[in-house]
């Protein structure tokens, strides 16, 4: 049995319809929702049946993990779920897949040792997932001069999705206009980079410096000499709405936050009023003198940023299913394979294509 919970959003539908389509076997379907979750499990193309399930109820997610080989949680917030999800999985003998989590979930769960040798695999979708994993072909079997990471686009925000945003900042996630640079992070070295053209991109986009801690690992890993990181935007319209936000709170606290959710809400709907839906992945290479031949550009072009997080979700679950994934606690983009990702990639009918050259 598999269990999805939040598979009536729009990451978890996706990754409900992936994973039944990839055989891999029936499916439990969970959310507050259950007669959305039962409209779902009808329309898949495996066995599946729905249950509701809130994962603030201890009793329901236990519940809903009993008798899962994997439980997949596409639910949010993200900020919310953390490790709760992952901790009812495990005491049901199930692995785990999460949309989110990023280090302060796997902190929290590593170190305690996972119970029967389980998996967990957190951060799984497009944004840390992808944006640290695809890079990765760039770098195999020779040292990078330097690394180029642009990623974003034009995508609606829905009011959790905003929350989560607004609390991307601080040592947990990244470094604002800061590069990595000979093996440590170079803080204010880079500039905001505005109506510039890039590869893929359907528009001219605003690009702002943005040293992931997904981005600092990856620098690390693969031995780049410098990395360069930057969220795209179709206007300046959400970087100033974020901006905005936290000049007025300066903590991190969700309660704090959650009420400019509907200003960053606001201004992706007017961005995707004015550019329509758009999102873009583009990793750049510069070799070190005298390395071998390869690669030196990714390119992955989509529609819909939360599917192509679903497609991800569902590709993480069949290889932990497979045995490829090891047992401990991950993130994706230090877990799966990135050839055998981008492979699948571009089999979806969900991306609009991917280029490796």
């Amino acid at each position: 049995m598999i269990g999805i919970l939040g598979a009536t959003g729009a990451v978890g539908r996706t990754a409900a319809q992936r994973i039944a389509a990839y055989g891999l076997g029936p499916l439990r379907l969970g959310g507050r929702n259950l007669t959305a979750a039962a409209d779902l499990a009808a329309s898949l193309p495996a066995p599946a049946h729905a249950v509701k399930a809130d994962l603030n109820d201890p009793a329901e997610l236990a519940a809903f993990c009993e008798g899962c080989r994997i439980v997949v949680s596409c639910a949010g917030p993200t900020y919310q779920v953390l490790d709760t999800v992952a901790r009812a999985a495990f005491a049901a003998g199930a692995d785990y897949v999460d949309i989110g989590g990023e280090l302060a979930a796997k902190d929290a769960l590593t170190g305690e040792g996972v119970a029967g040798g389980r998996t967990a695999v957190f951060s799984a979708g497009v944004m840390p997932g992808l944006s640290g994993l695809l890079p990765r072909l760039l770098a195999e079997g020779r040292p990078l001069r330097r690394l180029d990471v642009y990623v974003g686009g034009a995508a609606v925000f829905t009011p959790l999705s905003a929350v989560d945003a607004l609390l991307t900042r601080g040592p947990r996630f990244g470094e604002p206009m800061a590069a990595w640079r000979d093996g440590r992070v170079a803080p204010g070295t880079l500039a905001p980079l505005h109506q510039v053209r890039l590869p893929g991109f359907p528009v001219p986009v605003h690009a702002w410096p943005y040293l992931t801690t997904e981005a600092q690992t990856l620098a690390a890993g693969t031995g780049a000499g410098e990395v360069r990181s930057y969220n795209v935007f179709a206007s300046n319209r959400l970087p100033e709405a974020l901006a905005s936000a936290w000049a007025e709170t300066p903590d991190t606290r969700p309660e704090t936050l959650a009420p400019h959710a509907e200003t960053v809400v606001r201004a992706s709907l007017r961005d995707n009023a004015d550019f329509g839906a758009f999102y873009v992945m583009l990793f750049t290479a510069r070799p070190r003198p005298g390395a071998p031949p390869g690669p030196t550009r990714v390119l992955l072009t989509a529609v819909d940023s939360y599917a192509l997080s679903g497609v991800v979700m569902a590709l993480a679950a069949r290889a932990v299913l497979s045995g490829s994934v090891p047992a401990g606690v991950h993130l994706a983009a230090e877990v799966l394979d990135p050839g055998a990702t981008a492979a699948a990639l571009r089999k979806d009918a969900l991306v609009g294509g991917i280029t490796i050259e």
